[in-house]
């Protein structure tokens, strides 16, 4: 399995699922990291968005992401593409939309408190992780 985590460095995970400049997609095999690699985050967005329009209605009930603005779903979809050969998303957090759009393409998001990217992949291949829904935005 291959599970992708919003990183800067490709050690840490980052705080914000957007804005961080890359992924680090790691491979697990038989409970073992096998592989990882880097890739660039296509919808990492900072101060040229803006913020995003509202949603429609409740979290949940747009699987295609649409109810956030058009550029935002645009970058969404990007970011689901870039990792659609990954299982999970791991994050320190993200946005109402970013779990909406990434759920809806399959993969699965992780709001973690766990810093160190092995030791969060770990967690997730044995089933420990905690899943911080809480700390969406």
């Amino acid at each position: 399995m291959k599970i992708a985590a919003v990183t800067e460095d490709g050690k840490t995970i980052s705080k914000h699922f957007g804005r961080a400049a890359h992924f680090a997609v790691v491979t697990v095999e038989e409970g073992r990291i096998v592989g990882q690699e880097l890739r660039d985050n296509p919808g990492r967005h900072g101060l040229d968005t803006g913020p995003h329009e509202p949603r429609r209605g409740q979290p949940g009930t747009q699987p295609d992401c649409h109810g956030y603005g058009t550029k935002a779903a645009a970058d969404h979809q990007r970011v689901a593409a870039a990792i659609a050969d990954c299982e999970a998303a791991l994050a320190g957090g993200m946005s109402w939309a970013s779990r909406e759009c990434l759920a809806s393409n399959g993969i699965k998001p992780v709001i973690t408190d766990i810093e160190a990217i092995e030791q969060a992949v770990a967690a997730y291949a044995d089933g420990t992780i905690v899943d911080h829904a809480e700390w969406l935005h």
